[in-house]
């Protein structure tokens, strides 16, 4: 096997295999395509920070308003789908450790400047969060179940947990700098 190649191109794949299925992503994003050999085996997409999230802001340690006008400064993991036909143990946690290793390079180089934070909500209906915690990444919580677009306080929408990954020991004061 031929080591993993990283590809930015588009996403057909999720709109098959993915239960989200593939959204035109809006803002700064970025989208990898993995291959073992010449065969996909994964695919993940990377855009913008939701605009509000107590439980971040909590992490952070600072309100929203503090580091609002940083939020670019953050990557939140839209999509992870490893294709349903490999069986590979382990592999989804590899592949989350080997981004974490390049993506604040990968969003300068596109960006013209790194990401300090990544984010990832996981659908508890669905998945119990293992990949991430393998990769070393921290639950901050889970989500009230209203979505982005409710108005009242019922629960509209599945629990997610927020994991979260700093790129940085210093993420805290990169995020709310002025």
């Amino acid at each position: 096997m031929r080591p993993l190649a990283f590809s930015s191109t588009d996403l057909p794949l999720l709109q098959a295999h993915h239960y989200l299925g593939y959204s035109r992503p809006v803002g700064e994003h970025l989208k990898y395509l993995v291959f073992a050999g010449n065969r996909p085996i994964a695919c993940l997409g990377w855009g913008s920070a939701p605009l509000k999230l107590k439980l971040r802001d909590q992490f952070v340690g600072a309100r929203k308003e503090a580091y609002q006008h940083n939020l670019h400064l953050i990557a939140y993991n839209s999509r992870y789908l490893l294709l349903p036909w490999i069986k590979a143990p382990h592999l989804a946690s590899h592949l989350l450790s080997r981004i974490v290793r390049r993506i604040s390079a990968d969003w300068q180089e596109l960006y013209h400047h790194p990401v300090h934070l990544l984010e990832s909500f996981v659908d508890t209906e669905r998945f119990a969060g293992t990949c991430y915690r393998a990769a070393n990444w921290k639950l901050l919580g889970r989500s009230q179940g209203r979505g982005t677009k409710s108005k009242d306080s019922g629960p509209k929408a599945s629990i997610k947990e927020l994991w979260v990954y700093p790129l940085a020991k210093e993420f805290r004061q990169k995020l709310v700098a002025t």
